[in-house]
């Protein structure tokens, strides 16, 4: 792991981050990579749950938590004991952001609700994700990926575009996106007290963020009242909408424009019927038949190989891509050559492979500056730094308030 050699965009930020799972801990890794000091707390024994999810070489050093929570210092501490919670307050009471995924009515009880924490931090940043808006009757409910992709609508649309059941995306896809608006949110909120001094909450709740992420794409027609048309952009529910097969595998393509249309109906030996179909010479006329079109590219593809497509599409500029696997993502060449992939030398793990920041950054990079923390590793380093005595710090472990894996 390189030593970071530039100035880094949130350095001097510290977080304190009470998440756990996916999304809280992509947020929080995000502030990290761009140089936030991001303290984890975790409740004993074991820590962050997603710890013991998948293989791993050492207890509670799964996959998942290996790429959920670089650029973090971990500590275990007991919330639920009074000496946890004093510890847990000291800690708020110099930080920037308070990131946490608990829902509201638990953080009130646990004496970390806001206004306890802003009585001690007046500046601080109160960033809370969570399943649903407190404004209505879902407040309360507990909310998992599953069951936001199926209340926001997500996964009715794959049963839409394919006439087969319902389905989820394979990927904790609302945890993520959520957790990416909740950075935006976050860094935002801090620009504000950069300006003003003021701190504040913020609610970044899944359900209403994921219904917005969706509609922006899918309201069509019922964004106008009273309505031009139903809900559900035609093109992107399009049932022949897919990876199209070839002669020897599939080739993903977007053909889109008018000129890409006419060119793509020329390499297929087919212009004359791109020319006399007027509905297919217009991006108006071809939204209203856009299935048959895609239906006619399938048959189309399958006349020739993956490797010809791409090299025809390609010379002729017309979008195209290979379609990966997991797998195969792991060999592209583009990423290879971009240094996507970070294979580095845990000290408890051995080797292991991360991705770096998708950004570019001329001055501020995103770094990998810590790997993926033991469950409490540096328990002891952040109490010293909260100016707890030796003593004290040794009394805490003790009583098992505080812990080290």
């Amino acid at each position: 792991m390189a030593e970071p050699t530039m100035k880094r965009a949130l350095e001097g930020i510290r977080v304190v981050d009470l998440t756990t799972i996916v999304m809280g801990p992509y947020a929080t890794q995000i502030l990290g990579d761009f140089g936030a000091d991001v303290i984890k707390v975790e409740a004993p024994p074991g820590g962050d749950p997603m710890r013991f999810v998948g293989p791993s070489r050492t207890k509670g050093m799964g996959p998942l938590f290996l790429q959920l929570n670089r650029n973090k210092r971990s500590i275990l501490l007991d919330l639920k004991k009074p000496e946890g919670l004093e510890a847990m307050l000291r800690l708020c009471s110099n930080a920037d952001v308070m990131a946490y995924n608990i829902r509201p009515q638990a953080m009130e009880r646990l004496g970390l609700g806001y206004e306890q924490v802003r009585r001690l931090n007046p500046g601080v940043i109160y960033a809370g994700m969570f399943g649903f808006g407190r404004g209505g009757p879902y407040a309360a409910q507990p909310a998992y990926d599953d069951l936001i992709q199926g209340i926001s609508g997500y996964s009715a649309t794959f049963a839409q575009m394919s006439g087969d059941v319902p389905r989820y995306f394979p990927v904790n896809f609302c945890d993520r996106t959520t957790g990416i608006y909740a950075v935006g949110a976050i860094t935002t909120a801090l620009f504000h007290r950069e300006r003003t001094g003021e701190g504040q909450a913020i609610d970044i709740p899944m359900f209403e963020t994921m219904v917005q992420f969706l509609l922006g794409d899918n309201l069509y027609g019922e964004t106008f009242i009273p309505a031009l048309g139903p809900a559900g952009y035609v093109r992107i529910l399009a049932p022949e909408r897919r990876p199209y097969a070839t002669k020897d595998g599939y080739v993903c393509a977007v053909i889109y424009n008018d000129k890409h249309w006419e060119t793509f109906f020329t390499l297929a030996g087919r212009a004359d019927e791109f020319r006399s179909t007027p509905r297919y010479r217009t991006l108006a006329g071809r939204t209203q038949c856009i299935n048959e079109l895609y239906g006619l590219a399938a048959e189309i593809f399958r006349t020739r190989t993956t490797a010809e497509w791409i090299g025809l599409l390609t010379a002729a500029d017309i979008p195209v891509a290979p379609l990966h696997t997991l797998e195969t993502l792991l060999r592209d060449p583009h990423l290879i050559a971009t240094d996507f992939y970070r294979v580095l030398e845990h000290p408890s793990e051995g080797k292991i492979r991360l991705m770096r920041s998708p950004t570019e950054w001329s001055d501020t990079p995103a770094e990998i500056r810590r790997l993926p923390p033991r469950p409490g590793e540096h328990s002891e380093e952040i109490l010293g730094e909260l100016g707890y005595s030796r003593e004290e710090i040794s009394a805490l472990f003790d009583k098992r308030v505080v812990q080290a894996g």
